[in-house]
């Protein structure tokens, strides 16, 4: 993307046959995980400004990890979140302050327009790498008002609208590298009664008018969330909400 100047979605097309294994991917995020623990290991004692753990889920919490673990980055010495999106940055910045009282750094690419949020607080990212595997271990098992809001997040961040009037293309996509969570999104979507694909190597793709119609009703995209009108494979080429796509595509199929 630094290279490029383009967005990620489309740098990954032309990346996407070689993926990193899981066994890499474990072990990445195992490093990450110790790196992060003797970090803050080595700062005990040593005044700190503090956040405010917690033990149970609400839905505001599930957005806020879920943003984190599909848009950002827990690292070893803060968390990050980056998006061209105002209404999401804002969102995430909002729901952080929960936890953790102080302002988060920003600083934009002028290439790409997408926007890091980053928090630095190494307890505070350990507490949440902790708190993110715990919830791609509990979510299927948690109320629905905690599902709604863990698909709203991933669609929020990784999703898209295809409408293409031209085709008759209505479809709604997701984009993940992790199998194993694109089947969690897969059976999350099931459980509101909306039937969903999952296409190797990386995407869950929810196709058909009344599919559409369920995902619109009880999930959609958030208000203030935007196509990318720069892409190079953009057909509108103006700032359009996904969910005002969404409506668009849905009004256009024949009563």
């Amino acid at each position: 993307m630094e290279i490029t100047g383009r967005g990620k979605s489309t740098v990954y097309h032309h990346i996407k046959d070689t993926p990193l294994s899981a066994t890499k991917q474990k072990q990445i995020a195992k490093e990450s995980s110790v790196r992060a623990i003797a970090l803050a290991a080595t700062r005990k004692g040593v005044a700190a400004r503090p956040f405010t753990p917690f033990s149970v889920w609400t839905p505001q919490r599930v957005l806020l990890v879920a943003h984190l673990i599909f848009d950002g980055e827990i690292m070893r010495s803060k968390c990050i979140y980056h998006n061209r999106s105002a209404a999401l940055r804002d969102r995430v910045t909002t729901l952080m302050r929960e936890l953790y009282q102080y302002p988060p750094s920003l600083n934009t690419n002028t290439k790409t327009g997408v926007t890091r949020v980053q928090f630095f607080n190494v307890a505070l990212a350990v507490f949440l790498h902790t708190k993110a595997t715990e919830l791609l271990e509990s979510i299927e098992l948690a109320p629905r008002v905690q599902k709604k809001e863990f698909l709203r997040a991933f669609f929020d961040d990784e999703g898209c609208m295809d409408f293409r009037p031209q085709s008759a293309k209505r479809t709604i996509r997701g984009y993940q590298n992790d199998q194993q969570i694109l089947s969690c999104i897969k059976d999350l979507l099931q459980d509101f009664s909306i039937e969903a694909q999952v296409r190797k190597p990386n995407e869950v793709v929810i196709a058909g008018k009344e599919n559409l119609l369920q995902f619109q009703k009880t999930i959609n995209f958030s208000k203030g969330v935007c196509i990318n009108p720069n892409r190079t494979n953009s057909i509108w080429k103006k700032n359009l909400e996904k969910r005002q796509l969404l409506t668009m595509a849905i009004d256009s199929y024949q009563s």
